[in-house]
């Protein structure tokens, strides 16, 4: 028996080097804390991205899902647990300009320059380490 061990340890380290298990994506509140987060974090990541003059404020949370996943590192010997967070954000451009104002007291642009934006936003959340990474976004003027 003693022998067998040696040879399992070789044969897991010569094999996958990460594992991962993976759930599908599933319908989840829009006023889970986590999203919420996630929410926060992927709008400061398109106001960082924004090239526009004008800052968007957030409309309406569309579709918000979730997945978990383990994942291992054999070589680092590291376990972590992750969710990643599918959301559908509606955007509207305000009148405010730059990052610096309060965007809860900024009206909304009106008449025919309005601009609304629909994006996807994927975000790995480790929210108990504060980590977050933007791992897609996809964005379509209407």
């Amino acid at each position: 028996m003693f022998l067998k061990t040696p040879l399992l340890l070789v044969l897991i380290a010569l094999g996958t080097h990460v594992w991962t298990n993976q759930k599908e994506f599933v319908d989840i509140s829009k006023n889970h804390d986590y999203l919420v987060t996630s929410v926060e974090f992927a709008l400061a990541q398109f106001s960082e991205d924004n090239m526009e003059e004008h800052s968007y404020k957030l409309l309406e949370v569309g579709q918000a899902q979730k997945k978990e996943s383990w994942n291992h590192s054999v070589h680092a010997q590291i376990m972590r647990w992750t969710m990643i967070f599918l959301m559908e954000l509606m955007l509207h451009c305000t009148i405010c300009k730059g990052e610096s104002e309060d965007l809860n007291s900024c009206s909304l642009q009106e008449g025919p320059g309005k601009k609304k934006v629909d994006c996807t936003f994927i975000v790995d959340a480790r929210p108990w380490l504060s980590q977050f990474f933007l791992l897609n976004s996809t964005c379509v003027q209407k």
